[in-house]
């Protein structure tokens, strides 16, 4: 049986976040392509949240489609209409309900609605795109990041996480909940073949050969590892040397600023842009009713 859809009255029919929100800021930086192949990789560690892709996702068939859909998600749950919000939800979690069996390394059950995994896949996003677009130069307070893990504490409910479920919603809460599960992961074989295949995915014989797209790829993915934490870096059998971190650092702040120096239409994705679209539009104001009537 599919789960019931997300009732409207869960999600305000403007969206759930506007403009002045954090996550408009956060998710809006130019960096969180980035951040988001340092979640993926973060995500992989979790040897049951990884025995779900492998055997459910087609990523290796087609990569490219698995990272348009996750960004797609993003960018309809953070700038969506009320509307928009609940199908990007009611989509994922009737993907979830399918996605269930064994994992080969662990030979654990595994399920992909389990309240845990899903706040580990939660956890790895927020704190990837935190601590990625803040190391870029984001600039943020302690305060604004924690507002910005409340507000995204709303969309993991929404997927399914039960309101008794505890989620992080500081930073200091996100730094207890990953020192507490990382007894919990494991660099399975799966993990390592994703691990190799985000390094280099296949691209079109014309890409390979007409572009600088496969090198800059793999720029971008080693980028990725670099910004992991020492200690997920050392699972990988990568150095964990605070200096790399450091290096790391300072070449995304780079790469933030020469993204920066795009025109914004080019740099933003269609669901920000119509969310400005939307919010410039005029007003419509009823027309008077004919005298008389």
């Amino acid at each position: 049986m599919s789960p019931q859809p997300v009732a409207p009255h869960t999600v305000p029919p403007e969206g759930l976040f506007g403009p002045a929100s954090v996550s408009w800021r956060v998710h809006s930086d130019p960096v969180m392509g980035v951040a988001g192949l340092r979640a993926l990789l973060l995500q992989a560690l979790h040897p049951l949240a990884m025995a779900g892709v492998a055997e459910h996702s087609a990523y290796r068939e087609d990569p490219w489609g698995r990272l348009y859909r996750t960004a797609f998600f993003i960018g309809a749950v953070t700038y969506g209409t009320g509307e928009e919000v609940r199908e990007a939800v009611d989509r994922v979690r009737k993907v979830h309900r399918h996605v269930r069996g064994t994992d080969p390394a662990t030979g654990l059950p595994y399920r992909a609605d389990d309240p845990e995994l899903l706040t580990w896949v939660h956890c790895t996003e927020v704190g990837s795109f935190l601590e990625v677009c803040r190391s870029a130069g984001l600039r943020l307070t302690d305060a604004e990041a924690d507002a910005y893990l409340g507000e995204q504490a709303r969309v993991a409910r929404l997927v399914g996480v039960p309101a008794r479920h505890p989620l992080p919603r500081t930073a200091e809460q996100l730094d207890a909940y990953f020192r507490q599960v990382r007894g919990d992961l494991l660099l399975t074989p799966a993990a390592r073949e994703a691990a190799r295949f985000a390094l280099a995915p296949p691209f079109p014989a014309w890409v390979r050969y007409a572009t600088p797209a496969r090198p800059a790829w793999a720029g971008l993915t080693g980028l990725a590892f670099a910004l992991l934490p020492d200690w997920a870096r050392r699972m990988y059998g990568l150095p964990g040397w605070r200096a790399t971190g450091i290096v790391a650092r300072a070449q995304v702040r780079a790469l933030r600023t020469a993204l920066l120096a795009l025109p914004r239409a080019t740099r933003e994705g269609p669901h920000l842009r119509e969310a400005r679209r939307r919010l410039e539009a005029p007003a419509q104001v009823p027309a008077e009713a004919p005298a008389g009537s």
